[in-house]
């Protein structure tokens, strides 16, 4: 029942097991699905899908212990239609395998989040996943044209694209994101698209955090398409530039320790936790860094047409002042693209905790949107924070905090009250408090404060659909559960 929630991570390093299943069941077909539910449903035992184990916000967890269906034997690509550009997949395919078959095709599916080597096509479907490249191809529900899901009771429902029927109710949007609480997904249909025919990447540097939105927002209500947009503040910057001149993989602590060392003079061997235990102090030091932000953007497709969109994102930077840092910063990011995943486990190693938090919201607020999320965070830890899958109206920001407590106790304490802060400061701010990765544990008491009377509505979806509450309880808020 574990996934990759930093929360269940702290318990791991303090030998604690929580939320265990009672049994593990691996079906390698729709019907075995549909058999499990049904006897599940009968008999009130809870039913916790799980793909790779990749989530962040505790969506796996068996809450009521119950049965964890684990849907890595539903693996099959089971069609590529060229003509259509289409494929069909079961829901436990590993990401980096299905995209690797669709390249030996000449195909993509565009979507590349950081946790493609773990995650599965039933997690992004779950949470309504976003990859890399999302400002170009769309985020996952962007891609599907159809689903096959298996209700609490057995039944086994084809969902077909309405988008052709005008007035015909999209059933498909109700099961996209609801992490296996309305049922649960064996196979999809999703749009492909032919392999790039070039890509080129661009970096510039701001001399203000406002004058790179200022660009991202102009660059896409412009009708231009970057694959790849990525606006680091101040301190990630720095941290992303340490990364640069280390040579080999980076390495989140020596980076962390020679971005902060020259601000800390007050202290000439302070240690990173002693830092932490003093984010007063943090604060203060935050305010020597130099002000440059960096911008990341990568364009492909046609070469003519891709071309055409970089001569005019370059110029939209250059009239806002931008510094040309050329290819190499985002050859860089490319190449180290999913390092991510794996640069947390060195800070847990040390006794610290880190985690990610995804907020997002429209151009008018998104400032004002990350100033009250990072003041929430920066009373309590370290945060930085950059900004990428941008759309004409809108971004998502994309934070990273670090925190530590002496005792593990302390610890899960700090890190829970992040959290809480940091959420009511987001809903405050008329952020909505997940982007792409999901809900889970971790969001759920904040539902009914973003959705109001609309989670009433869901609710009502939710007791219809699973009257006896088995699926994936305790998950999205639902009362129900």
């Amino acid at each position: 029942g574990r996934d990759s929630c930093s929360k269940g991570i702290l318990w791991v390093r303090d030998n604690q097991v929580k939320f265990p299943p009672e049994a593990v069941v691996w079906p390698e077909s729709a019907r075995e699905v549909a058999k499990v539910l049904a006897f599940a449903s009968e008999r009130g035992i809870p039913v916790v899908p799980f793909g790779g184990g990749s989530g962040v916000c505790g969506g796996t967890w068996a809450l009521r212990g119950g049965i964890s269906l684990d849907l890595k034997r539903l693996n099959r690509i089971l069609k590529v239609d060229g003509a259509r550009m289409t494929v069909r997949a079961q829901a436990g395919i590993n990401g980096e395998l299905l995209e690797r078959e669709l390249k030996r095709r000449n195909l993509t599916l565009g979507h590349f989040p950081s946790s493609i080597y773990v995650a599965t096509l039933g997690g992004y479907l779950a949470c309504r996943s976003a990859g890399q490249f999302s400002s170009l191809y769309g985020k996952i529900e962007d891609m599907v044209e159809g689903m096959q899901v298996v209700l609490a009771d057995g039944r086994i429902a084809d969902l077909a694209d309405v988008a052709d029927c005008p007035g015909e109710l999209d059933l498909k949007e109700l099961f996209l994101g609801s992490e296996g609480t309305l049922g649960v997904v064996t196979e999809a249909t999703l749009r492909v698209h032919p392999l790039p025919e070039s890509e080129t990447f661009l970096g510039f540097s701001f001399a203000q955090l406002d004058q790179g939105l200022d660009a991202i927002r102009k660059i896409l209500q412009a009708g231009l398409k970057p694959a790849v947009v990525r606006l680091y503040d101040e301190l990630d910057t720095v941290l992303f530039s340490s990364y640069k001149q280390e040579g080999a993989e980076p390495s989140v602590l020596d980076g962390l320790a020679r971005a902060l060392n020259p601000l800390l003079h007050w202290a000439k061997d302070a240690s990173l936790k002693l830092a932490l235990k003093r984010p007063a102090l943090l604060r203060q030091a935050m305010r020597l860094l130099p002000g440059q932000c960096m911008l990341i953007l990568g364009f492909q497709g046609a070469a003519e047409l891709t071309q055409a969109q970089v001569a005019r994102a370059r110029e939209i930077c250059v009239e806002l002042k931008a510094k040309d840092l050329g290819e190499g910063p985002g050859r860089y990011w490319l190449k180290h693209r999913y390092s991510v995943s794996y640069k947390l486990s060195p800070l847990f190693d040390a006794g610290l905790f880190a985690d990610t938090m995804e907020v997002a919201t429209t151009w008018n607020n998104l400032r004002n949107l990350y100033d009250r999320v990072r003041a929430a965070i920066s009373r309590h830890g370290l945060v930085m924070a950059h900004f990428s899958h941008a759309y004409p109206e809108g971004c998502s920001i994309y934070f990273t905090f670090l925190g530590y407590r002496d005792g593990g106790e302390a610890s899960r304490e700090l890190y829970d009250r992040i959290w809480a802060e940091a959420l009511k400061a987001c809903v405050a701010a008329g952020g909505t408090i997940t982007h792409h990765h999901g809900v889970g544990v971790l969001k759920a008491a904040f539902m009914k404060d973003e959705w109001g009377q609309a989670m009433d509505w869901l609710n009502r979806m939710k007791r219809k659909l699973d009257p006896a509450g088995i699926l994936n309880p305790g998950k999205l808020g639902f009362s129900h559960d």
